[in-house]
């Protein structure tokens, strides 16, 4: 395996240094399986920041997470609880973690002053949409990954034509987002659940196959990529937290 590269200045704002860093590690290491893909993340930031995994706890949610728990299963792994989930969600996300041992699940909510003030009655998502995400996901998501320097992703390039071209490692401002399933294909990620005997989240059975808020996801038409059930018959294809900015969306007491 290459040399460990040396970490660039961690100070917030020289986000030169750290899209430098990224592309290194991404020439590097993001050919390999994501297995070392993940030990070898672990391996740079655990002293180096820190690093966590995010996860919806949706339809793809349990490989990545599943390879967590065999590299290290007590890594902080943080779940958005924007409110308006499934209950099947929530469910699978407590029932998912029991199965593989996963000891640090950190649930992050939006702030009751963004709710209070700007979705009330928890209807925006019929009015603003970006502005029901924003609450709901974005500044959480900003104050989920705060307190690391890197985290694990279950993002995919097939996943959306949005992704296609998703390096393994990138710079998130002065942060490394890790996507070790980028490479990874439909029939990979059946073909590890297969192998691990791994739960489902109960919804795909009834055609979701991207699974988010409950009032803007519906089931998947035959044909039509996994994510096309989210925001369907609007333009939006992101919820934001994936996007560029995501550091400047703390709120300022934050």
């Amino acid at each position: 395996m290459a040399t460990k590269p040396g970490q660039p200045d961690l100070t917030p704002g020289i986000e030169s240094e750290t899209a430098a860093f990224a592309a290194d590690l991404d020439a590097r290491y993001g050919h390999l399986p994501a297995e070392e893909i993940i030990a070898v993340a672990i391996d740079l930031f655990r002293d180096a920041g820190g690093i966590a995994a995010t996860s919806s706890f949706g339809a793809d949610s349990a490989a990545l997470l599943h390879l967590i728990a065999e590299a290290e299963p007590g890594l902080p792994v943080t779940f958005l609880d924007t409110g308006q989930h499934f209950g099947e969600t929530l469910d699978y996300r407590d029932q998912l973690a029991d199965d593989l041992g996963l000891t640090n699940i950190v649930v992050i909510a939006p702030l009751d002053d963004a709710l209070a003030t700007g979705d009330p009655d928890g209807l925006l998502h019929r009015t603003d949409i970006d502005g029901c995400c924003a609450i709901r996901k974005v500044e959480p998501m900003a104050r989920a990954v705060a307190p690391y320097r890197a985290w694990f992703t279950g993002r995919k390039r097939g996943q959306a034509a949005t992704r296609a071209d998703m390096p393994v490692f990138e710079a998130v401002g002065p942060r490394i987002r890790v996507n070790p399933l980028a490479r990874w294909t439909t029939e990979d990620q059946a073909a590890y659940m297969v192998k691990h005997d791994l739960r489902q989240n109960p919804l795909v059975a009834f055609g979701y196959l991207s699974i988010g808020c409950f009032p803007c996801t519906t089931p998947v038409k035959p044909g039509e990529d996994a994510r096309s059930g989210r925001w369907a018959g609007q333009a939006k294809t992101e919820c934001g937290i994936h996007l560029p900015g995501l550091e400047t969306a703390l709120a300022p007491s934050q």
